[in-house]
């Protein structure tokens, strides 16, 4: 599957997850992909749409943040790498 655009925001707690999530699908056409906790309760959320849509996503939880946001990314057409890690997590979050 080809995506033009993966857009990553890294939040702590998964209530802060939900609202960033929330937003960013409001904010513009864009598709929750996965999402990947790490220790220390850090979630880092994963979303996908044209370079376009991701970019507008993630400024409006950069700019508007609804909770503190440590970093956040576009990845605009993304390495067979990239999409392979992002389908990875996606499997792992099934199990």
């Amino acid at each position: 599957m080809a995506y033009g655009a993966y857009g990553l925001v890294e939040v702590l707690g998964e209530a802060n997850a939900v609202l960033v999530l929330d937003q960013m699908l409001k904010a513009a056409e864009v598709s929750y992909e996965t999402q990947d906790t790490k220790c220390g309760g850090h979630a880092l959320i994963f979303i996908s749409g044209s370079v376009s849509a991701v970019s507008a996503a993630v400024e409006s939880v950069t700019t508007a943040p609804p909770c503190k946001v440590f970093h956040s990314a576009v990845i605009s057409n993304p390495s067979q790498e990239m999409v392979e890690i992002v389908e990875m997590f996606k499997a792992r979050e099934k199990k």
